[in-house]
């Protein structure tokens, strides 16, 4: 029997991927936008088995998020490799003064990148293309007097690789598949069997996202869009197909001679909703007529294919439970927006992750005490054991699912030792639950099967009381929330506003899908 693989290969909010390969070495990396570190890094030799080896942007002076807004920060990152050096290109958005694109290098795809180079270059979505040892950036940005809202255009100009900076005249090469499309974005340049494709992605990264192609025999002009557009897009199967919102691709040739398609989409469930964000599928491609054909037999993404005709790598396992055993957290955890002092550590208490309560909240556009990692399965389980001992009522650590500032849930164990579930909604906060708790030691447990989620707290390990059930999670799912990324669910702790010495002691989290 032939293997099969599962999509999608990287499950949770793993969005915009664009993918590389060097010799039998497959890399692929995605948007991270507010979170910290920026562009995590996947090695693979499969296309179905990933491993973390990094994240591109992992120091302050690369990546300044602070204060920034949920759904702002690093978007559609591209990677490339030419001549021994690999190329990381992106936008931030970050303000008017932090606002553009630029470009990181390394020699090793697992660091250390340089410090940007900035760009002088408007629009968001560069991608880089290399040909006869010239470099050239493919960007997307706002039509000059747009005849509509965002109606968007596809350009390029030279890279000079000795100063970083572009060269020579700007090329308008495609407005997109459809009249009164918008955002056309997400460009990609190849050149296969002579011919020039470029490929994007159209109108918004939602339900009616999808993947669009034209081709032309010269680099920096004559450009037309295949009459079988879009090549790619799952809008006319509805709103609560199981996958949705195709779109923002990438296309790769293996070493065999295979063409594969990465692309991001989302899985909804409990109606349209996605809390798990959108996650990276990837999807088989034939070339029929001088065209891509994606997904033949069906031309829609299945949530199963036969396996890349490629050798098997598997990866170590991962265990389900972090005991903050190592020097640092592992690759999986994420901060909210750039840290700027060392308010956790893993050594003054071997073997557990001693986070300080400070002034900031978590429903705040501020860099919280807060360490969190994706949620990846409709329905898990995660749970960890604190140690805290408040000395005001007011202070609060425990495990926060947070969607962004205005829409998240915080099950914490405050000053008056309550075991407390506090929804934000809009902005707005709302107590759902309380249980008196005693002892310095708490276990705390949050279980979800699909939109309903439930938290239970304990004193003893596996005697779980309830505090709140069956909450309807929903409202942390774009079409309520907002934005561009996914769940995530992880570590607290605050002073809420005032000066404090407290810390909060985690022994272990675990984190893990549950069965139905």
């Amino acid at each position: 029997m032939q293997r099969r693989f599962q999509n999608p290969i990287l499950s949770g909010f793993y969005p915009d991927p664009a993918i590389c390969r060097v010799g039998e070495d497959y890399y692929l990396i995605h948007s991270t936008f507010e979170y910290f570190p920026g562009v995590p890094i996947h090695h693979s030799r499969d296309l179905v088995h990933w491993q973390q080896i990094g994240h591109i942007l992992d120091r302050p002076s690369q990546l300044n998020l602070d204060e920034i807004h949920p759904s702002a920060g690093i978007y559609a990152p591209t990677i490339s490799h030419h001549n021994g050096t690999f190329y990381m290109i992106t936008t931030l958005i970050a303000g008017k003064e932090r606002h553009g694109n630029f470009i990181v290098t390394a020699e090793s795809p697992a660091g250390p990148w340089s410090d940007p180079y900035w760009l002088d270059a408007d629009g968001i979505d560069p991608s880089l293309f290399f040909e006869d040892g010239r470099a050239w950036y493919v960007g997307n940005r706002g039509k000059a007097n747009p005849e509509y809202e965002g109606q968007c255009e596809i350009w390029l100009q030279e890279l000079d690789l000795s100063t970083m900076q572009l060269v020579g005249e700007q090329y308008v090469l495609w407005r997109g598949a459809l009249n009164g499309v918008v955002w056309t974005e997400g460009p990609h340049l190849y050149k296969i069997d002579g011919w020039y494709y470029l490929l994007i992605a159209e109108a918004g990264t939602e339900y009616n996202h999808a993947v669009t192609i034209a081709r032309s025999s010269e680099l920096t002009k004559g450009y037309e869009g295949y009459r079988a557009n879009p090549i790619l897009t799952h809008r006319q199967l509805g709103r609560d197909y199981p996958i949705m919102g195709t779109g923002h691709s990438d296309l790769v040739q293996t070493q065999n001679g295979e063409w594969w398609m990465v692309l991001l989409a989302m899985r909804p469930y409990g109606g349209e909703f996605y809390n798990l964000g959108r996650e990276t599928f990837l999807a088989p491609v034939e070339w029929e007529q001088g065209w891509p054909l994606i997904s033949p037999g069906t031309g829609k993404v299945e949530s199963s294919y036969p396996v890349p005709d490629l050798p098997l790598q598997r990866w170590p396992f991962q265990a389900a439970c972090d005991h903050f055993d190592g020097d640092t957290v592992g690759m999986h955890w994420m901060f909210l927006r750039t840290p700027r002092s060392e308010w956790w550590s893993l050594s003054e208490r071997p073997g557990w992750l001693r986070m300080q309560l400070r002034p900031e909240q978590i429903n705040q556009m501020a860099n919280p005490s807060f360490v969190g990692r994706r949620q990846q399965h409709m329905n898990f389980l995660a749970q960890t054991v604190l140690e805290f001992q408040p000395q005001q009522a007011h202070e609060v650590a425990g495990m926060v699912l947070i969607q962004n500032h205005k829409y998240q849930v915080q099950f914490v164990i405050d000053g008056a030792q309550q075991a407390s579930v506090i929804v934000c909604r809009n902005g707005e906060e709302e107590t759902l639950a309380q249980v008196p708790v005693s002892g310095q030691r708490q276990y705390l447990r949050i279980v979800a099967y699909g939109q309903e989620y439930s938290f239970f707290v304990a004193e003893q390990p596996d005697a779980w009381q309830p505090v709140l059930e069956n909450l309807d999670g929903r409202f942390l799912s774009t079409p309520i929330a907002g934005g561009f990324v996914g769940t995530v669910i992880g570590l607290y702790a605050s002073s809420q506003g005032q000066a404090s010495q407290t810390v909060a002691d985690f022994d272990w989290f675990e984190y893990r899908e549950v069965a139905e």
